[in-house]
């Protein structure tokens, strides 16, 4: 691994690395005092709250699609243009605040899905018998 920069310990601060990296960092500040000297600097800055414009940024969440969006991108009920950000997104700039709300109303939909899946089987089981005696016997 590259050596811990600020940026890299803001974004382990925020959760927004790969789980290997996650691990690599968090071995490095048990191990090394100058790294956990460093991230308590990074620390005190996000305390303080970093006034730039990429910190604010970053913080408010500026460039992600909100809810609503992320709802129609797992239903692929947005138009294309929508559509290939939100996966942009997602998939190459990777953010985790995103993806945890994705994770989140894909884990709803199927939730929801499962009464209607039982009420339809309920539905067609409790019919069959009745269905064939009204039309006779093939």
């Amino acid at each position: 691994m590259a050596p811990l920069t600020k940026s890299i310990l803001r974004d382990f601060l925020h959760d927004a690395l790969p789980d290997s990296e996650m691990a690599s960092v968090e071995k490095i500040l048990r191990d090394d005092s100058e790294a956990r000297m460093l991230f308590e600097e990074v620390r005190g800055e996000e305390d303080r709250g970093e006034h730039t414009i990429g910190a604010i940024w970053r913080r408010e969440h500026l460039s992600c699609p909100t809810r609503d969006q992320l709802g129609g991108y797992l239903l692929q009920a947005l138009d294309p243009t929508r559509f290939d950000y939100i996966e942009f997104h997602l998939k190459t700039v990777g953010c985790p605040f995103c993806q945890a709300n994705l994770d989140d109303l894909a884990k709803k939909q199927a939730e929801a899905a499962e009464p209607i899946k039982a009420r339809r089987k309920r539905i067609v089981n409790s019919s069959a018998g009745v269905l064939r005696t009204v039309t006779g016997p093939s």
